[in-house]
Protein backbone atom coordinates (compact mmCIF):
# COMPACT_ATOMS: atom_id res chain seq x y z
CA UNK A 1 0.00 0.00 0.00
CA UNK A 2 2.88 2.53 0.88
CA UNK A 3 4.15 1.41 -2.87
CA UNK A 4 1.37 2.33 -4.46
CA UNK A 5 0.29 5.89 -2.43
CA UNK A 6 4.16 7.30 -3.61
CA UNK A 7 3.24 6.15 -6.93
CA UNK A 8 -0.54 8.15 -6.78
CA UNK A 9 2.38 11.65 -5.73
CA UNK A 10 4.22 10.33 -8.44
CA UNK A 11 1.73 10.05 -10.95
CA UNK A 12 -0.78 13.14 -9.87
CA UNK A 13 1.28 15.86 -11.71
CA UNK A 14 0.92 14.54 -15.12
CA UNK A 15 -2.58 13.31 -14.32
CA UNK A 16 -3.69 16.51 -13.49
CA UNK A 17 -1.70 17.62 -17.18
CA UNK A 18 -3.29 14.41 -19.27
CA UNK A 19 -6.72 15.36 -17.99
CA UNK A 20 -6.01 19.38 -18.74
CA UNK A 21 -4.43 19.01 -22.38
CA UNK A 22 -7.23 16.07 -23.16
CA UNK A 23 -9.84 18.72 -22.38
CA UNK A 24 -8.02 21.28 -24.03
CA UNK A 25 -7.41 19.43 -27.09
CA UNK A 26 -10.88 18.83 -27.67
CA UNK A 27 -11.94 22.09 -27.24
CA UNK A 28 -9.42 23.65 -29.37
CA UNK A 29 -9.98 21.60 -32.25
CA UNK A 30 -13.54 21.53 -32.15
CA UNK A 31 -13.10 25.37 -32.33
CA UNK A 32 -11.26 25.41 -35.23
CA UNK A 33 -13.75 23.16 -37.36
CA UNK A 34 -16.32 25.75 -36.49
CA UNK A 35 -17.55 25.42 -32.72
CA UNK A 36 -16.65 28.14 -30.51
CA UNK A 37 -18.90 26.46 -27.36
CA UNK A 38 -15.13 26.08 -25.45
CA UNK A 39 -14.01 28.90 -25.96
CA UNK A 40 -17.14 31.13 -25.23
CA UNK A 41 -17.67 29.07 -21.88
CA UNK A 42 -14.41 29.53 -20.41
CA UNK A 43 -12.69 26.00 -21.39
CA UNK A 44 -10.20 26.84 -23.84
CA UNK A 45 -7.75 26.94 -20.98
CA UNK A 46 -5.34 24.79 -19.29
CA UNK A 47 -6.04 25.92 -15.96
CA UNK A 48 -6.79 22.70 -14.18
CA UNK A 49 -9.56 23.84 -11.77
CA UNK A 50 -11.73 24.94 -15.49
CA UNK A 51 -12.01 21.46 -16.07
CA UNK A 52 -11.37 19.89 -12.32
CA UNK A 53 -14.28 17.10 -11.91
CA UNK A 54 -14.55 15.85 -8.19
CA UNK A 55 -15.70 12.12 -8.95
CA UNK A 56 -13.12 11.60 -12.02
CA UNK A 57 -10.58 12.56 -9.32
CA UNK A 58 -11.40 10.05 -6.56
CA UNK A 59 -11.81 7.75 -9.56
CA UNK A 60 -8.00 8.57 -10.30
CA UNK A 61 -7.48 8.01 -6.70
CA UNK A 62 -9.45 4.37 -6.05
CA UNK A 63 -8.33 2.96 -9.20
CA UNK A 64 -4.32 3.64 -8.62
CA UNK A 65 -4.88 2.50 -5.53
CA UNK A 66 -5.86 -1.00 -7.11
CA UNK A 67 -3.16 -0.46 -9.57
CA UNK A 68 -4.47 1.27 -12.99
CA UNK A 69 -4.88 4.74 -12.37
CA UNK A 70 -7.04 6.47 -14.68
CA UNK A 71 -9.97 9.11 -14.49
CA UNK A 72 -11.39 12.43 -15.74
CA UNK A 73 -12.03 15.93 -15.92
CA UNK A 74 -15.29 17.78 -16.48
CA UNK A 75 -16.07 16.83 -20.36
CA UNK A 76 -15.39 20.60 -22.25
CA UNK A 77 -18.61 21.07 -23.75
CA UNK A 78 -18.91 21.16 -28.04
CA UNK A 79 -21.91 21.60 -29.91
CA UNK A 80 -21.53 18.93 -32.93
CA UNK A 81 -24.22 20.71 -35.05
CA UNK A 82 -21.80 23.83 -35.15
CA UNK A 83 -19.15 21.88 -37.18
CA UNK A 84 -18.73 22.53 -40.67
CA UNK A 85 -18.33 18.93 -41.83
CA UNK A 86 -20.28 17.12 -38.38
CA UNK A 87 -20.16 13.06 -39.26
CA UNK A 88 -15.85 14.00 -39.89
CA UNK A 89 -15.21 16.93 -37.75
CA UNK A 90 -16.94 14.79 -34.88
CA UNK A 91 -14.70 12.15 -34.99
CA UNK A 92 -11.68 14.11 -35.31
CA UNK A 93 -12.81 16.20 -32.27
CA UNK A 94 -13.25 12.91 -30.59
CA UNK A 95 -10.07 12.38 -31.01
CA UNK A 96 -8.34 15.18 -30.74
CA UNK A 97 -8.47 14.54 -26.75
CA UNK A 98 -6.25 10.70 -26.60
CA UNK A 99 -4.40 11.87 -29.33
CA UNK A 100 -2.93 14.56 -27.29
CA UNK A 101 -2.47 11.67 -24.65
CA UNK A 102 -0.69 9.81 -27.16
CA UNK A 103 1.53 12.81 -27.58
CA UNK A 104 2.47 13.66 -24.08
CA UNK A 105 2.98 10.30 -23.45
CA UNK A 106 5.86 10.19 -26.55
CA UNK A 107 7.04 13.13 -25.01
CA UNK A 108 7.46 11.44 -22.11
CA UNK A 109 9.37 8.46 -23.77
CA UNK A 110 11.89 10.88 -25.04
CA UNK A 111 12.33 12.20 -21.76
CA UNK A 112 12.58 8.84 -20.17
CA UNK A 113 15.55 7.70 -22.50
CA UNK A 114 17.09 11.40 -22.22
CA UNK A 115 17.68 11.23 -18.61
CA UNK A 116 18.33 7.22 -18.40
CA UNK A 117 21.90 7.68 -18.41
CA UNK A 118 22.56 10.49 -16.03
CA UNK A 119 19.50 10.88 -13.74
CA UNK A 120 17.56 7.49 -13.26
CA UNK A 121 14.83 8.43 -11.01
CA UNK A 122 13.81 11.17 -13.32
CA UNK A 123 13.80 8.83 -16.39
CA UNK A 124 11.62 6.25 -14.04
CA UNK A 125 9.23 9.57 -13.25
CA UNK A 126 8.93 10.28 -16.91
CA UNK A 127 8.57 6.52 -17.57
CA UNK A 128 5.62 6.46 -15.30
CA UNK A 129 4.29 9.61 -16.94
CA UNK A 130 4.08 7.49 -20.20
CA UNK A 131 2.15 4.92 -18.84
CA UNK A 132 -0.24 6.88 -17.17
CA UNK A 133 -0.86 8.78 -20.16
CA UNK A 134 -0.87 5.67 -22.52
CA UNK A 135 -3.36 4.30 -20.16
CA UNK A 136 -5.16 7.54 -20.30
CA UNK A 137 -5.43 7.08 -23.79
CA UNK A 138 -6.42 3.59 -24.16
CA UNK A 139 -9.35 4.05 -21.39
CA UNK A 140 -10.71 7.46 -23.67
CA UNK A 141 -10.38 4.99 -26.86
CA UNK A 142 -12.75 2.56 -25.06
CA UNK A 143 -15.92 2.52 -27.09
CA UNK A 144 -18.27 2.38 -24.17
CA UNK A 145 -20.78 5.47 -23.95
CA UNK A 146 -19.80 8.66 -23.16
CA UNK A 147 -16.30 7.81 -23.87
CA UNK A 148 -14.58 9.54 -26.82
CA UNK A 149 -14.22 5.74 -28.38
CA UNK A 150 -18.26 5.53 -28.38
CA UNK A 151 -18.67 9.12 -30.19
CA UNK A 152 -16.06 7.89 -32.78
CA UNK A 153 -18.04 4.47 -33.02
CA UNK A 154 -21.44 6.22 -33.18
CA UNK A 155 -20.78 7.99 -36.01
CA UNK A 156 -19.46 5.16 -37.95
CA UNK A 157 -22.48 2.96 -37.56
CA UNK A 158 -25.68 3.18 -39.37
CA UNK A 159 -28.16 5.75 -38.02
CA UNK A 160 -30.73 2.58 -36.51
CA UNK A 161 -27.57 0.57 -34.74
CA UNK A 162 -25.98 4.46 -33.54
CA UNK A 163 -29.52 5.02 -31.96
CA UNK A 164 -29.23 1.56 -30.19
CA UNK A 165 -25.64 1.94 -29.03
CA UNK A 166 -26.72 5.41 -27.77
CA UNK A 167 -29.42 3.88 -25.43
CA UNK A 168 -26.37 2.22 -23.64
CA UNK A 169 -24.83 5.72 -22.40
CA UNK A 170 -26.81 5.37 -18.86
CA UNK A 171 -25.20 2.14 -18.04
CA UNK A 172 -21.47 3.42 -19.49
CA UNK A 173 -20.29 3.41 -15.67
CA UNK A 174 -21.32 0.33 -14.67
CA UNK A 175 -19.75 -1.40 -18.00
CA UNK A 176 -16.41 0.79 -16.90
CA UNK A 177 -16.47 -0.52 -13.18
CA UNK A 178 -17.15 -4.10 -14.96
CA UNK A 179 -13.84 -3.52 -16.95
CA UNK A 180 -11.87 -2.45 -13.99
CA UNK A 181 -13.73 -5.39 -11.63
CA UNK A 182 -13.13 -7.98 -13.77
CA UNK A 183 -9.10 -6.87 -14.57
CA UNK A 184 -10.59 -6.98 -18.25
CA UNK A 185 -9.03 -3.19 -18.51
CA UNK A 186 -5.58 -4.08 -17.23
CA UNK A 187 -5.42 -6.87 -19.88
CA UNK A 188 -6.35 -4.67 -22.75
CA UNK A 189 -3.42 -1.92 -21.02
CA UNK A 190 -0.94 -5.03 -20.85
CA UNK A 191 -1.76 -5.63 -24.52
CA UNK A 192 -1.09 -2.58 -25.87
CA UNK A 193 2.18 -1.76 -23.81
CA UNK A 194 3.70 -5.47 -24.51
CA UNK A 195 2.47 -4.73 -28.50
CA UNK A 196 4.60 -1.34 -27.94
CA UNK A 197 7.53 -2.83 -26.19
CA UNK A 198 7.82 -5.53 -29.44
CA UNK A 199 7.54 -2.67 -32.01
CA UNK A 200 10.53 -0.29 -29.90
Amino acid sequence: MAERLIDLVLMAPFFIFGIVLHEYAHGWVAWKLGDPTAKYSGRLTLDPMAHFDPFGALMFLFSSLVGVGFGWAKPVPVNFYNLRNPRRDTILVSLAGPGANILLAIACLLCHHLFRSFSPPLSSWFALGFLLNLVLAIFNLLPIPPLDGSKVLMVLLPPRYAYTYARMEPFGFIILLAFLATGLFSLIVNAVINLLRFLL
